[in-house]
């Protein structure tokens, strides 16, 4: 779903230790929680719980996708908000200058999560783990998303770019 800690921490009115503890199976949520929980993540209870497993297609209009805009840098969430899912795909618009989060942001994804970025248009900087990775239109990466990392434009025009991430399937 693309969401830290800290920002369904900040839609869900759950606090980051009970979420992160949640995650790692440390606790069970109560009722309330999880109702929270889901509606931070967007999603009903019975999907957070995946008490309504029978649909098997689940079509995503462009009409009707999330947005999220902040500092220049939309993201369009283009899979919908399933129950269970380990593999998000996003499109990103970074205005000239904006960057997808701050330099030294944690890592927002799972360990073991891996990101492969397709550069549709202008020119993109992938920064991992300290390391400046310079893409341009056409250009692919992969890489391990659990590292600390940010996309930056430093061109003069927008930069598109979709974004996959596979969370947890990275082996040791």
């Amino acid at each position: 779903m693309g969401f830290s800690l800290r920002d369904l921490s900040e839609r869900s009115a759950v606090s980051a230790p009970m979420l992160s503890q949640v995650e790692r199976g440390e606790t069970s949520p109560t009722l309330v929680v999880a109702t929270k929980i889901a509606a931070g993540l967007e999603l009903t209870l019975s999907q957070l719980l995946r008490l309504d497993e029978g649909q098997h297609v689940a079509v995503s209009r462009a009409r009707g996708r999330r947005r999220n805009e902040r500092g220049g840098h939309l993201v369009e969430e283009m899979t919908p908000p399933l129950p269970g899912q380990r593999a998000d795909v996003s499109l990103h618009t970074l205005k000239p200058g904006a960057t997808t989060g701050g330099r030294s942001d944690p890592p927002m994804h799972e360990p073991g999560s891996r990101e492969t970025a397709v550069v549709l248009a202008g020119t993109l900087a992938l920064v991992v783990d300290g390391t400046r990775y310079e893409l341009r239109e056409g250009d692919s990466v992969t890489f391990d998303a659990d590292l600390p990392h940010h996309f930056e434009n430093d061109g003069e025009g927008p930069t598109r770019f979709f974004a996959v991430i596979a969370a947890g399937l990275r082996r040791g």
